[in-house]
C-alpha cells in the first residue's frame, strides 16, 4: 500500500546560482526521489544528453504540446521555451513518488496555482557578484546575454516571497545538506500519510 501520494518540490534560482547541479546531487543521495526532465526548444550544451537533462524538441512541437494541454506548467526564458509534462508528473505523484521540478519562476508561479501541496524552495546566489563570476567562468555566454542573465536574475530575485524556504549557496556541501534537510522535514508531516495507511498499521 502507497503511505502518500508523493511530493512535488518546486526549485528555482537564476541562471548560474547552482539549481541544477544541487537537484542532480540531491536525486543521486535520497531514495524515491526523482528529478523531473522537463522540454525545451534550446539546443543542447555540451555533455547534455537528450531524455536524460531535457528533453530537446523543436519550437513546433513545443506549441503543438501547448496547445494540446500536455504542460503542467510551460515558460519563455533566455529566448528558448522550457516546459514540464503534466501526465509525468501526476502519474508519479499518484504513485508516491517524490519529484523535484527545476524551474524558473514563471513555471513556478503556474504550478502553484495547480498543485497545492507543492513545496518551492529557491536557490540563492550569495551575492550578484558572485553570480557574474560564476557566469563567466561558465565560459558558454557573450558579454551581452550575461547582462540579460543578470537583469533577468534580480527579477527573479524579487520574487522570493512564493517560495517556502530560500537556500543561499555560499558552499555546495552545506547547500545541499540544506536541500536535503527540507525534502527529509516534508516527507515527515502528518498532512501528506493517507489516513487508511494509519488505520491499517493499527489493526
Amino acid at each position: 500500500m502507497i503511505e502518500r501520494e508523493g511530493i512535488l518540490f518546486v526549485v528555482s534560482a537564476p541562471s548560474g546560482a547552482g539549481k541544477t547541479s544541487l537537484c542532480k546531487a540531491i536525486t543521486d543521495s535520497l531514495d524515491r526521489l526523482t528529478h523531473s526532465i522537463s522540454y525545451t526548444t534550446r539546443k543542447p550544451r555540451p555533455g547534455e544528453i537528450d531524455g536524460r537533462d531535457y528533453f530537446f524538441i523543436s519550437e513546433d512541437r513545443f506549441r503543438d504540446m501547448i496547445d494540446a494541454g500536455d504542460f503542467a506548467e510551460h515558460a519563455h526564458v533566455h529566448s528558448n521555451l522550457y516546459g514540464t509534462s503534466k501526465r509525468v508528473l501526476n502519474d508519479m505523484i499518484r504513485e508516491g513518488t517524490d519529484i523535484i521540478l527545476d524551474i524558473d519562476t514563471q513555471g513556478a508561479r503556474q504550478i502553484k496555482e495547480h498543485y497545492q501541496t507543492a513545496v518551492f524552495v529557491f536557490i540563492m546566489p550569495p551575492s550578484m557578484a558572485i553570480l557574474e563570476e560564476r557566469l563567466r567562468n561558465r565560459k558558454s555566454d557573450r558579454d551581452e546575454e550575461i547582462r540579460k542573465r543578470l537583469q533577468r536574475a534580480a527579477d527573479e530575485i524579487r520574487e522570493y516571497s512564493l517560495y517556502d524556504y530560500i537556500i543561499v549557496n555560499r558552499d555546495f556541501e552545506r547547500a545541499l545538506s540544506e536541500l536535503r534537510s527540507i525534502v527529509v522535514a516534508e516527507r515527515c508531516r502528518t498532512t501528506m500519510l493517507k489516513h487508511d495507511w494509519i488505520d491499517t498499521l493499527l489493526k
